[in-house]
């Protein structure tokens, strides 16, 4: 499948802004089960200072603000050739280890709520892809999707104290509880195509674990599949933090206001 995203990113502010400076993960990946066909990346109010791959291989720009600007807009546009996989993405690769990915950040410590989601499952699940779709299952039947309750901030278990959230909390959940379980595990940030619309509310976000003789797998918790054909990742870490599309600073006072435009459609 062929899919055609466009994605705009628009910060403005109250005041003239002196310095400033985003990290931008908007790149997507070329790997297993999907081909970057072409990429463009627009900036307004800003300039590209350098570009590199991180130590999870992610593509980051990374972008200065025009002296004084009041506003910065990042427009991305490209084709990116998809396959139905399953939502195996394969053998590890990369700069970290394995072992790096059972580690817990802030976002994903497994405290009593994740690990009492996690419990009994190796004796309810023999294998490890039925076990880990059962937590998918629990993760979404605990913590119903609703937006409005989360943040950016909020932890795994935090979320489930809420009792709702959304993707980003939903893949947390799933990494801590897949960690505090043996498995490695990580979060994705990226795009799905909704069968029902053209333009998106937002970004997507999922999460992968790591199966022995397998590799990396895939889990929409949010929407109880592995991710297909409609999925493009764009960036990985060990939490939101790592695979936020924009992140940054800013010099100066004044409020700001984000607007996000994204359109995902098949060719």
């Amino acid at each position: 499948m062929r899919l055609r995203i466009l994605h705009t990113t628009t910060y403005h502010f109250d005041q003239p802004v002196p310095y400033g400076l985003q990290q931008l993960r908007l790149i997507p990946k070329s790997r297993t089960g999907q081909a970057v066909v072409s990429w463009d990346m627009q900036i307004e109010g800003g300039t590209r200072q350098t570009e590199f791959n991180d130590h999870h291989q992610n593509r980051v720009t990374l972008i200065s603000f025009d002296p004084q600007a009041t506003s910065i807009v990042v427009h991305c546009e490209g084709e990116v050739e998809t396959a139905d996989l399953h939502g195996v993405v394969g053998k590890h690769a990369g700069f970290a280890p394995l072992w790096f990915f059972r580690r817990s950040t802030e976002l994903t410590r497994a405290g009593q709520n994740v690990r009492r989601l996690a419990k009994g499952l190796r004796e309810e699940e023999e294998a490890d892809i039925p076990r880990l779709h059962a937590l998918s299952a629990r993760i979404l039947a605990e913590v119903p999707w609703e937006t409005g309750t989360t943040h950016a901030a909020t932890t795994a278990e935090e979320a489930v104290d809420h009792g709702r959230g959304v993707c980003q909390d939903h893949a947390h959940i799933f990494v801590a509880a897949a960690r505090s379980m043996g498995y490695p595990a990580r979060y994705v940030s990226g795009y799905l195509m909704m069968e029902d619309r053209i333009h998106q509310d937002a970004s997507h976000a999922w999460a992968e674990a790591h199966v022995d003789g397998v590799g990396w797998v895939g889990f929409d918790i949010s929407n109880g599949i592995s991710p297909d054909a409609r999925y493009v990742r764009v960036a990985t870490g060990l939490d939101y933090r790592e695979a936020a599309p924009v992140s940054g600073l800013r010099f100066g006072q004044g409020g700001e206001a984000l607007s996000i435009d994204i359109q995902v459609q098949q060719q």
